[in-house]
């Protein structure tokens, strides 16, 4: 299979790059070099490469930092999906594309409510879920007018080589520096919050599986189905690393609306395809550390 990547120079990227390549795709990924809200430059890129199947991952991608330019976050993610799904339509119309979204869609769910099926009505309560869901009917669209696009959504996903502007290698980016300097204080924001964790190996494979084996038109949550709070993948990183540091809240780190719990159910994604994910949230904590 041929799969072209956007923003395959990011953090799921290069572990799709490798995911693809282990499975003997051809791949062609592209980043910063193809502007995804370039119609004209994705028709060029498509055309020359013709693939298969094409992974959207290009996005802007940090919550907090949403709220702080929202028109740019929809330009590029609703604008970009609307882009690469023009070019695609101009110049391979029978490649499979996959729209990766994320479980912010949701927004600021009830406990009675989770776990969390693709039924759950999309009500996003930051610009970057907004944007995500723009992006979701632009794929949508695409799919009632004939081209094969499935969305994936995404929970929240670690591993090593995450940027430190996402928690978890945040937190663990601090326990080290903190180790290394002899500190005894980590600076953290909201830890209550719960979430559900996926290695980012496992959702790289779960793409691949929708490619090959999900329905047109179809979104499917990516996701463990177990939450854990902040506070205690904090724990987790501490005993791991060896450190006992005293934690303080930084307000500049704490979020305009928060989402206090997101736990997902992925009984439709493994009905389909018979992905189920595979590395243990320990594992993963694990592997964070020892990438820094």
């Amino acid at each position: 299979m041929k799969a072209f990547i956007t923003g395959a120079g990011g953090f799921v990227g290069h572990h799709l790059r490798r995911k693809l390549e282990a499975e003997g795709d051809e791949v062609l990924g592209v980043d910063l070099e193809v502007d995804v809200t370039d119609v004209e430059a994705v028709t060029q890129a498509l055309a020359a490469f013709r693939p298969d199947a094409i992974y959207h991952l290009a996005a802007l991608a940090h919550v907090g930092d949403s709220w702080r330019d929202p028109e740019r976050y929809l330009a590029v993610n609703a604008g970009g999906t609307e882009a690469v799904l023009e070019a695609v339509g101009r110049t391979v119309p029978q490649a499979r594309v996959l729209l990766v979204s994320s479980s912010e869609v949701y927004g600021a769910v009830q406990p009675e409510d989770l776990p969390l099926t693709e039924e759950a009505p999309l009500a996003p309560v930051s610009p970057y879920a907004a944007s995500k869901v723009a992006a979701e009917h632009a794929a949508r669209s695409a799919a009632a007018g004939g081209l094969w696009s499935v969305i994936a959504r995404p929970f929240n996903h670690i591993g090593p080589g995450q940027s430190p502007t996402f928690a978890v290698s945040a937190f663990a980016s601090r326990i080290i520096e903190a180790k290394r300097q002899g500190s005894d204080t980590l600076v953290v924001g909201d830890l209550s919050a719960r979430r559900d964790f996926t290695d980012v190996r496992d959702v790289v494979a779960a793409y691949r599986a929708l490619v090959v084996a999900g329905q047109t038109g179809e979104a499917y949550n990516v996701c463990s189905g177990i939450d854990i709070s902040m506070d205690e993948v904090v724990e987790h990183l501490l005993r791991h690393a060896g450190i006992k540091l005293r934690l303080e809240v930084d307000p500049t780190l704490l979020r305009p609306i928060e989402i206090p719990l997101l736990r997902g159910d992925a009984s439709k994604i493994h009905g389909v395809t018979g992905w189920a994910p595979a590395i243990s949230l320990e594992q993963s904590l694990t592997d964070v550390l020892a990438s820094l």
